[in-house]
Formats: C-alpha cells, structure tokens, sequence
C-alpha cells in the first residue's frame, strides 16, 4: 500500500446495535475498490472482517476490525466495530481513535437500544457522524416510520443529505441535495432528479442549506441576504456546522446490493475531517501536565496502542500515531513501562491481513508484532519528549462467571491464560476471591464470557469449567466476649501445653483485623505471644461461622505456660481455638457485598424494573429521566444480581442496560442467615469428605 500523508487520511468508525449491516456495508467497500474480487458474506464466514474462530461461528462480529480503503487519492481507515452490547470495549477503543463516525440504523427495526447507546458515545466525544439508513432494500421498509424513529430517539438537528429514491425491494437510488442529481444503482451513476421528486426535493434542500449555513458567519449571512449557495459552500458550512455538532446529516443505503454506497463513501470522504483538521489532542508532557498537540509529523511522536490481538504465537499492537511519524525498524520509548521499544515491520492491517509499509504519518493506523511488555493505553514516543496520552475509557464488568480448570496441566496454564485474555480485552477482569477459593472471570455480559472462556480453550489451550460465583460474604462479631483454651497433647516424649485467655471485641466492618496484647507479668513468654497472633489469623480465614472475619480485634490478656512442654506450635493452636470459642459467644453476624447498580431502561418498563429491584433486597436512591428513558439508582447485594444481566434483558426486550461497581460490606438480613450459614456448613462437609 502506497504512503499517505495527514491530510489524504480520514479515520472513521462504524457502530450500530448488532444486525444493522455493518460488516456487509464494509465488505461491499472492499469488493467495490477492487481489494476483494469477490464480496464477503458474513452468513457464509467469507467477511474478511469477521475472522476471529467465534465469529465465524457465529455470524456476528465480536471485536474490531480495520479497513483502509483507497479511494480518490485519500486514504479512509474504516473501523468495524461490534453491535452487540457484551463488546463495548471494542467500540470505545474505536472512538478513542477515529474523528468521525458513521451511525447506522436498520430501515426496517429503526432505532435500537445499541443505537441511542453509540449516539450518545458518539455525541459524548464530539464526533461529526452521517446517520446511515442501511438495508433500505428489505421488505416492509418505510422511510417516514424509520425517520420517526430516528427524530423521536436520538437527539440533535437531523436533515436529510440524501433522498431515497423508492424503498424495500423498490429502492434504485438516492438524490443527491448538495449537487441536486441522482445516483442510480450499485454503481451511483449520476441521472436527472425523478420529476415525481421535485417538490420533496426543493424541501429537503432548503433544510440542508439551512442547517449549513448555519456552520459559518459568512454564509450564514449571505442566505440570510438571499443569496444563493453554491455546492461548494454547502459542503464547506456543512462541514464545519457537523465538527460543532450543530447537525447530523442522515444518508440512505442498501449494502448488500451496494445502492447508494459510492455515494454515502463521497459523502464522508468530502464531509469527515483528516486528523490535522479535527483539532489539537491532548497528551501529559514530560513534565506530567497536560498539554495540547497538532497531529503533524512535525510534532512529536505519539503513538498510541489502543488495541492488543493475542494469538497462540504472540501478540499485534494495534496503533494510531496522533502525531510525528512511526517509522518500521526503529527504536523508540514507551513512556508508560518507561523502557526502550524496538518496533519490526510496520503493517496496515486490512482483516487479519498485514501489509507492510515503511512508516506511517501523522494521523494513520497501522500494527505492529511483537512490542515486548507494550500492551494497550501504552504511548511510544521519543526518549527525549516523553508524552502520555490518556487511556481509553472502559466500564466496570457487571457480569462474573466462577472458572474452574478441567485438568492439571489446565492448571498451570490457567493463569497465563486469562492475563493475555484481559491484555487482549479490557473489559475483562479476573481475580482469585481467597474468600470462597475460586477464580472469578468478570465481563460485560453472558455471550462476552462465553465467548471468553472459548477463547482460552480455542487460542491458548486451556480447558474450563464454569459456575455462577459464590458470594464472598464475611462476617463480623457484634460485642465483646472472653474465652479460655488450654492445648495438651502428650504423646510419651516431650509433650504440647499452652493456655491462653482470649477477649474478642468488635470494630466497624471495614476495619480489618487487629491484635493486641495484655500480658503482664511474664506470664506469655514473647515468642508464644507471637504464635497466638498467628493462630488468630488462621481463625479469621474461616470464622465462627464459616467466612473471613473482619471488623474485628483480638486482645490475648492472660495465660500459662510450661518451661518443658509449651511451643510456639501449641499456643498456636490454643490462639486458633480460642479465637473461635470467643468469636461464638460474640453474636457473629454475616456481611454481604454491596453494589451501586445504575439502572436505564425505556420510561414504560419502570414499574417493573422497581418492582423486581424490590424483590433483590434493593435501596433506591434516586431517580431521574433523560428523555425517553428512565434512570434509576440503587443499593443493591451482590446475591441478588448474579443473573442480573439476562434478566434485565428478558425484562425490556433488550432496551435496559445497566452499570454496578462495588460500594461496600452490608449485614445480612437476620432471616437469610441461617440459610447461608447452613448451606456453607454442607460445602465444608462435603469437603471433608
């Protein structure tokens, strides 16, 4: 692939809710560009960009995928991204890179739940975005039903670049409202306006040139003067009125046939800016302030890794150089490990396919293999002007599965494997809960777990088990309470005697352990004293009740030893039991695991997601309204939402979402204790066992 300079480069992205045709939309840009001889199908597993084992699998793409198109002396790296909720992440690494956006609504479904939620993370980060109107060609297709649902969901000024020229099955093109002619066909050949058309057109023009004039003074003066507008000038206001987010124009399509994308692809190659026209990003300095950079080769390098691919022989960095020029075969610094990068063989990634290039500019989008220790938000830069830019916002999981290895030799693969899946996708968190001695894989839904846990068999040859986690509840004492345990063992040699008196006391829940000690006297030799702490730490592992104590203070205040028998091993032992014996008498209560749960769904489903956070055990805090949807945000235990996800979904059709993030330790309800606590006592049995 030939070289491109900053301003031949355009970064767009597209996102919709899943189903909308993205991926059929791109494929259709390869085979017309003549980079594919023959179209992608995603039914049949032959898209060159779902190539991930899964998606083939399923029909569906599960990770981002890039496409550089040459297309009129520019270069537009179009980035595919999910529609699917579970893969968020994937969209966020898009948006942190791109400056512009195509937003694509199924004709026939109209606006989804995933489409108002890129809107909003488009809107959010200020990207000028065309409203794509994808398989216009499908039956029981409707413009005015479709343009209701798009003017009654999203927010902003949308008009109409384009009119469809008929729909479903009858749809043949669109009319052009910039250069006023119609573009026919798969190929967009330029014919006369259909006479039947004339007054819509007339309508829909007005109110494009309305909304561009708005985008600049000077024009904004000279319509207001009656003077007419030139093509030019449209798209120049347009232009300008779209990077202020004043107006989202909305375009029509059918990808699959390919009506009307050459037209759509001119549209945002005149309409969408190059990275040195979307203005200066922001980076901290060597001097750890944050500063404001042009995107030109001539400032200094900043290339960030905003994506990781692993596979069973290494990983790719997926970079996007905001400014200066990554050249193939150099060394440079990553300013985030502070460590010395060598990067290989500069590729432009199309698919899984690399094709090597000699450095890249200011702006453009590339890979690179083997980083060494780089992973993603990592920023390579020069050693002498080491700069940082922020990493790409990601959300808390709000779904976890318990994983289990299957064999022994899973085992020792078992964490290696789920470090390189986290480093591949940030929305995924593992951790070891010591609480309940399970691995906890955490993600942004069912289908992005599952698809995880396949992945670790499918690429790294791990094989695994799941289950729904157990709650890691701990507990607590309530009062204070003595107790004395003497040890004795005889066992016809030396024997074992420790005597040791105990006080439990308790502390606020959050408070931890502590361990103090009363003996005066010389009644505990130091060392034993010592040991009994220890003993008091093994006991708060387990409990009185069966969990990990907190909120918790142990005070040894009295003893015996004997000068031939006592050990540390004994007054060890003497100081777990004792422990146990005070902790019992001292009303040991459970604590569960609270969460802040946000909770947005459609204002029509609000009886019933109150209803069902009742039946969870949830406190309300409050709730609000943004437009036609409904927030609510609650308190709400962690055993009470481990199917959360499916059942909100199941709920609102789909429309709910939802975020969690852990708030702290709460006390069980006296009436499910009993319950917890008996169903932990049948676990260590059969433990035993």
């Amino acid at each position: 692939m030939k070289e491109y300079q900053t301003g031949q480069i355009r970064n767009i992205t597209l996102v919709s809710h899943s189903g909308a045709g993205k991926t059929t939309f791109v494929e259709r840009l390869l085979f017309n560009t003549g980079v594919t001889t023959r179209m992608g199908q995603v039914d049949s597993g032959t898209a060159a960009m779902d190539f991930e084992e899964e998606e083939i699998a399923r029909q569906g793409s599960i990770a981002l995928a890039i496409a550089p198109i040459e297309w009129q002396e520019l270069k537009l790296n179009i980035l595919d991204t999910p529609g699917y909720a579970d893969f968020v992440g994937e969209v966020n690494a898009a948006l942190k890179v791109v400056e512009a956006a195509l937003v694509f609504v199924e004709a026939v479904a109209g606006v989804e739940v995933g489409t108002e939620l890129v809107w909003h993370a488009t809107g959010e980060r200020g990207l000028p975005r065309l409203l794509v109107v994808n398989k216009m060609d499908r039956e029981n297709v409707r413009v005015r039903r479709v343009l209701d649902s798009v003017r009654q969901n999203l927010s902003g000024n949308l008009v109409n670049l384009q009119l469809p020229i008929g729909e479903g099955p009858t749809f043949k093109g669109v009319v052009d409202l910039i250069n006023m002619e119609a573009r026919m066909g798969e190929k967009s050949e330029v014919a006369a306006i259909p006479a039947d058309m004339a007054e819509a057109v007339e309508e829909a023009r007005l109110e494009l040139i309305e909304a561009a004039a708005e985008g600049d003074d000077e024009l904004l003066i000279k319509y207001l003067d009656g003077e007419e507008l030139s093509s030019e000038e449209i798209k120049a206001g347009l232009k300008a009125a779209m990077a202020k987010g004043q107006v989202t124009p909305i375009v029509y399509c059918a990808g699959q046939p390919g009506v009307a994308v050459t037209a759509l692809l001119e549209a945002a190659a005149e309409l969408f800016p190059a990275p040195g026209e979307a203005g200066p990003f922001k980076a901290t300095n060597p001097a750890g302030q944050e500063a404001e950079y042009e995107a030109s080769d001539v400032s200094p390098l900043a290339a960030f890794i905003f994506k990781t691919r692993e596979d069973p022989y290494g990983k790719l960095s997926y970079i996007r150089v905001f400014s200066g020029i990554l050249q193939s075969d150099s060394r440079i610094w990553n300013a985030n490990q502070n460590n010395e990068v060598r990067v290989g063989t500069l590729n432009v990634l199309r698919g899984k396919d690399q094709l090597p290039v000699g450095r890249l500019h200011s702006g453009d989008i590339g890979a690179v293999v083997k980083l060494g220790d780089a992973q993603t938000n990592d920023t390579l830069c020069d050693q002498g002007h080491k700069l940082r830019v922020s990493p790409i916002p990601q959300p808390e999981p709000i779904t976890s599965l318990a994983v289990h290895p299957v064999s022994q030799s899973d085992v020792a693969k078992l964490t290696t494997a789920l470090n390189r899946l986290a480093a591949e996708d940030p929305t995924l968190r593992w951790h070891s809960e010591p609480a309940t001695r399970e691995t906890i894989l955490s993600g942004m839904g069912n289908v992005h777990l599952d698809i995880a846990v396949k992945k670790a068999h499918s690429k790294f040859g791990v094989n695994l088990t799941t289950s729904i986690p157990k709650v890691p509840y701990r507990e607590t004492v309530t009062k204070t309470n003595s107790a004395e345990y003497t040890h004795k063992k005889q066992t016809g040699g030396a024997g074992q005697y420790a005597r040791v008196f105990l006080r439990v006391e308790s502390l606020p829940d959050d408070a931890g352990f502590e361990f103090a000690s009363q003996i005066f006297g010389g009644a505990i030799s130091a060392p034993f004293v010592a040991a009994v702490e220890k003993g008091c730490r093994q006991a708060i592992e387990s409990g009185a009740l069966g969990f990990p104590m907190t909120g918790v203070r142990a005070v040894v205040y009295d003893g015996k030893e004997h000068p031939v028998d006592s050990k540390e091993i004994a007054f060890q032992i003497a100081g777990r039991e004792g422990f146990r014996q005070a902790a019992l008498g001292a009303d040991p209560v459970l604590l569960e695991p609270i969460y802040e749960v946000n909770v947005t769904v459609p204002a029509d489903n609000m009886g019933d997601i109150m209803g069902d956070l009742n039946s969870r055990r949830a406190r309300v805090l409050g709730m609000d309204q943004e437009g036609t949807k409904s927030i609510v945000r609650a308190e709400v235990p962690l055993a009470e939402m481990q199917t959360y996800s499916a059942d909100l979904r199941s709920m609102t059709q789909g429309r709910g979402v939802f975020s969690m993030k852990f708030l702290r330790y709460g006390r069980v309800p006296a009436h499910l204790q009993e319950s917890i606590v008996a169903e932990r006592r049948r676990e260590r049995e059969q433990e035993r066992a």
